[in-house]
């Protein structure tokens, strides 16, 4: 997979059979996230949701890290407010970006997730680690608050108790505990990492789009009741059974052959 500058050398771009990486790569801060990061994170995720041939998209980091959060030196130096609104609002876009985008998207997280790349991971919808990794929500040792959409992620993924004891303490914890959490979806050896993470894109990039798009937004969608959820399901299930993906399934299934979503 060819990666190449999207705007600026902070974040790399590559596409090949469906699928799409997005690695932040300023390796020298652990990938720690400044405005040029956001800025490229945003055009390269408006480039994979602009491609129609890209199915999947796939989010890690160059080096040793995932994302080690906010870079603080920058942090610093953002003493006008306005700037420092800016900035997180930008950032905060990020997230909000892969949450409702349309395609799947993988975290591969390849080290170190702290802060902002903690929750960069979560806005994600299957998460692989390697079992190096370290997470920590490490805002309040800082003097901050947990951003880039932390608040709402985080409590629904692991629960609010563990979000709190989390985020509250700032603690730092392993894949293994991670994993024990709910906060990753299944941990690998460095080695096996990669192959396993292509592996799933490549699965997931063999399934119907608008199916999983739609599974995508409603399970995001946190204001469903049961109810809202039935009350949906006739008008959607309907136009798919009748639309190319449902019926292409179908007919695979009773044909038994394998389905060719296009």
């Amino acid at each position: 997979m060819e990666a190449y500058g999207i705007l600026n050398d902070a974040v790399l771009y590559g596409s090949e059979n469906g699928i799409a990486r997005i690695t932040m790569n300023r390796t020298s801060s652990l990938n720690a996230l400044n405005d040029e990061l956001a800025d490229g994170l945003k055009a390269a995720i408006g480039r994979a949701e602009e491609d129609d041939n890209v199915r999947v998209v796939i989010l890690t980091g160059a080096g040793r890290a995932f994302c080690a959060g906010g870079d603080l030196g920058f942090l610093k130096s953002l003493t006008d407010r306005a700037a420092g609104e800016r900035f997180i609002a930008s950032a905060g876009e990020v997230t909000k970006r892969i949450y409702t985008s349309k395609k799947p998207y993988i975290a591969f997280v390849n080290g170190t997730a702290a802060g902002a790349g903690v929750n960069f991971m979560l806005a994600c919808d299957i998460i692989l680690a390697s079992e190096k990794a370290k997470f920590t929500e490490a805002f309040s040792k800082v003097g901050l608050i947990p951003d880039c959409g932390g608040l709402y992620l985080l409590s629904k993924t692991v629960g609010l108790h563990r979000a709190k004891e989390l985020m509250l303490t700032g603690d730092v914890i392993t894949a293994a505990d991670a994993l024990s959490a709910g906060l990753v979806n299944h941990i690998y050896p460095d080695d096996e990492l990669e192959g396993k993470v292509m592996e799933l894109a490549a699965r997931l990039a063999s399934l119907p789009m608008k199916t999983l798009a739609m599974t995508k937004r409603y399970l995001n969608d946190v204001s469903l009741s049961l109810d809202g959820v039935l009350a949906i399901e006739p008008e959607a299930q309907t136009s798919l059974m009748l639309g190319p993906e449902g019926s292409e399934g179908m007919s695979a299934f009773l044909e038994k052959r394998a389905p060719k979503f296009t």
